[in-house]
């Protein structure tokens, strides 16, 4: 089968930056994928994926850069209310027989996952006792989930949704407004441990009892996705549970065997 120029070109580039690097994007679907780099040309006046790739190989800086585009983070607050509604429902009542809890959110972008995670589990009486740990391939999103602070302007959606998940409290109770920016209580984040981590190349790290990996396997070819499942399958405690995005599935997996539903249409599953 004859590849383009534009495949060719964006397959060496992949390669490069693993060779590089060590971040891994060879199987990361490819529409997707293309489409951000060609995107990341205009941004950084490279007239061709090959020039791309000269100036990554040769100037870290500019890896960085390159590296925001590929990873670009798209998040809301409670982003499908009913995931939350779920977790109040049917996964809360069973993390609350544990004397403490570890929770992974893999592919945590810029926190708004985390936050939302956070403030379920205070209002459930379960934050205290749990650790979570939050983690992303890249850095400056790190930095700003580390930072808790937010647009004002997408609060509003952000209270909706929390509205919607089943929230207990007035959504204002996090926050402190100001400057057109959220500042979300810091205490939200005293047991979160934010790292970097590759669900391309790294290990499992932790034995948790929930993990949750919203909207990230959709940007994996079936190889890596097989690879994330087999991380959270080995991650997971005994009957642990797995939360995954609204557009994706471990039907087709190899690991499908291994877990049963909690909530198919939420996308709730538990290690068999």
């Amino acid at each position: 089968m004859q590849h383009s120029d534009t495949e060719i070109e964006l397959k060496m580039l992949m390669e490069s930056i693993y060779l590089k690097y060590s971040y891994d994007f060879r199987d990361y679907t490819g529409a997707s994928q293309k489409r951000r780099v060609l995107h990341a040309l205009r941004e950084m006046a490279c007239d061709s994926i090959s020039a791309l790739q000269a100036r990554i190989i040769h100037e870290p800086a500019a890896f960085s850069q390159l590296l925001q585009y590929l990873t670009i983070p798209v998040s809301t607050m409670f982003r499908d209310p009913g995931y939350y509604a779920g977790l109040r429902e049917h996964v809360i009542p069973v993390l609350r027989t544990y004397p403490s809890l570890k929770i992974w959110i893999a592919g945590c972008s810029t926190g708004e996952e985390v936050y939302s995670m956070a403030i379920l589990l205070k209002e459930e009486g379960l934050l205290e006792r749990s650790m979570i740990y939050a983690t992303d391939i890249n850095p400056q999103s790190l930095e700003k989930a580390r930072k808790g602070v937010f647009p004002l302007e997408a609060v509003r959606e952000y209270t909706a949704n929390y509205q919607e998940s089943g929230g207990t409290r007035s959504f204002s109770d996090y926050y402190t407004a100001a400057y057109n920016a959220a500042l979300f209580d810091p205490t939200l984040c005293e047991n979160v441990t934010f790292a970097d981590h590759s669900l391309a190349t790294d290990a499992v790290f932790a034995e948790t009892h929930l993990i949750s990996c919203r909207n990230v396997m959709i940007y994996f070819k079936k190889k890596l996705q097989e690879r994330a499942f087999g991380l959270f399958h080995d991650s997971l405690c005994h009957r642990g549970f797995l939360g995954l995005g609204s557009k994706e599935s471990i039907d087709f997996s190899a690991y499908a065997p291994r877990f049963e539903p909690v909530l198919k249409r939420e996308r709730l599953f538990r290690k068999r």
